[in-house]
């Protein structure tokens, strides 16, 4: 690309990529592809799965809707991108050894993002993913010879002790190699006693383990160009690699989907706090940027340089703006086979939403499962509301509380970069415009988590209409009842007294 100097720099440069299957690697290496055409190759760690080899895998993954716009682009761009079997949570990456001796060789920069994004997942295995897989990640790219940048994706929330979060690194009180040591030395029964106090303060072993990291990543400085970035929770694309792009239904987009289609009633959160998200694209663009400064920079830091990939005070969108707007935007484009008039609300009182979930949620599940076992049909309402009753519960901790990430790195990032590049890998969240992007991120929900035909918004619509007359009919038959029984409480008491 003319005129774009993170693209010149990545020409004949070969990047390796841990992470690459997860919604944020997609993003990555479409963008790579897309805007640093004359790269040389990416090489993207992946892990045989149920008897599928890694490099079919990783096929399946380039086969994404995502990818067809390189392909139209340039066909042969694809072939740039290479599986590499191995995987972080084993020694030298379990990579065999002509592969290493080729990536040692050949690769420039690395984007480390692979990690269990599982926040209940058992300490042993949060530890051994997130920490000990990048203790080995870094391990391994220590004998590269042309190693000029290595980004690791981090969290903006694994720091929850502090009030306020500065582009700095925050040591823990831990020592990180005996944390490492002692997940392994202790049995399932004894991990399962300490976490909770091991923990501590964090909600869960997903940011603990990710604070670890940043120790680990530290030790390498300055021997190794590394860099932390921290994005907050990342939602779908602004605009990259399609408008409202996602492939999970993870966070808020989450709770919007789960809306939409009738099954949530009540979260629990503080209306107006402010949601610290950002899409994807601007996450994705911000750490190519930072990997292009960061290599560039021959001046090494006196510590390891953090960027947070928050919006802050740019553009703030409170929750109840989320959910204000996404109800509004699944009212126009709703969902297929909703189960009942979407009208969910956000509280703060812990008594009323608990009332909401059982009222709302659970009792309602338990009688539709109940007619699916008379009618000898399969259930799943009240599966469905237990997973939704665990998403909320590690959702609220982050709904109930007000974020500080500062990020003037990120912005003084942003500000040196030229015309053509600041406009290529956008970042302004100041100029997003909320509406079309929660209109886009519905659809996208609809069209590429929940395989909903566009071509079937007319349908739900319809359905919607009927679903909005039974809602009115139920609502007021619950007042009639309720005044009802005011009234047989009152016929009782004259009785009485």
């Amino acid at each position: 690309m003319e005129n774009s100097d993170i693209s010149q720099y990545f020409n004949d440069r070969t990047i390796f990529i841990t992470g690459g299957t997860g919604f944020m690697g997609k993003v990555l290496v479409w963008k790579l592809l897309k805007s640093c055409p004359g790269l040389k190759n990416i090489y993207v760690l992946i892990r045989s799965k149920r008897g599928k080899s890694a490099m079919l895998r990783y096929q399946e993954v380039l086969q994404a809707p995502l990818f067809d716009s390189i392909r139209k682009m340039d066909e042969s761009l694809m072939s740039k991108v290479q599986a590499v079997c191995g995987d972080v949570s084993l020694d030298e990456l379990g990579i065999a050894p002509e592969m290493k001796q080729k990536l040692i060789s050949e690769v420039s920069i690395v984007f480390h993002g692979a990690a269990t994004l599982n926040l209940d997942a058992q300490l042993t295995d949060a530890i051994n993913m997130n920490t000990c897989g990048t203790l080995r990640m870094l391990e391994f790219c220590s004998e590269m010879k042309n190693l000029e940048a290595f980004v690791h994706f981090s969290t903006a929330f694994c720091h929850v002790d502090l009030d306020s979060l500065n582009e700095e690194v925050h040591r823990s009180s831990f020592d990180v190699n005996n944390i490492m040591k002692l997940s392994t030395w202790l049995n399932e029964k004894s991990i399962t006693m300490v976490t909770p106090h091991l923990i501590h303060p964090h909600p869960n072993t997903y940011t603990f383990s990710k604070r670890l990291a940043e120790d680990v990543v530290t030790d390498f400085h300055p021997q190794l160009p590394v860099v932390i970035v921290r994005p907050s929770i990342v939602c779908p694309s602004l605009k990259e690699p399609l408008p409202g792009w996602v492939d999970n239904l993870n966070g808020p987009i989450g709770i919007l989907a789960a809306g939409g289609k009738g099954v949530l009633r009540s979260v629990l959160c503080k209306a107006d706090y402010t949601a610290e998200a950002v899409p994807v694209d601007f996450a994705i663009n911000a750490a190519i940027a930072i990997a292009w400064k960061t290599a560039i920079n021959k001046q090494k830091a006196n510590s390891v340089p953090v960027y947070n990939l928050t919006q802050h005070n740019l553009n703030p969108i409170t929750w109840e703006t989320v959910m204000i707007k996404g109800k509004e935007e699944a009212l126009k484009y709703p969902f297929e086979l909703m189960l009942w008039y979407p009208a969910g609300s956000i509280t703060e009182n812990r008594f009323i939403h608990t009332y909401k979930r059982i009222f709302y949620h659970w009792i309602p599940a338990y009688l539709i499962d109940g007619i699916m076992l008379l009618l000898g049909q399969k259930r799943f309402m009240v599966r469905v509301q237990q997973k939704i009753s665990d998403g909320l519960r590690v959702l609220q901790y982050f709904t109930m509380r007000n974020w500080d990430f500062k990020n003037d790195r990120l912005i003084a990032l942003r500000e040196s970069l030229g015309d053509v590049d600041r406009e290529e890998f956008n970042m302004d969240f100041e100029n997003m415009e909320v509406e079309s992007y929660f209109r886009n991120s519905i659809l996208g929900a609809r069209q590429y988590c929940l395989k909903e035909d566009p071509a079937s918004i007319p349908r739900a619509r319809r359905t919607l209409k009927i679903l909005y007359v039974l809602d009115f009919i139920v609502v007021y038959l619950r007042y009639a009842f309720a005044i009802w029984l005011l009234y047989k409480l009152y016929q009782f008491v004259s009785s009485v007294f």
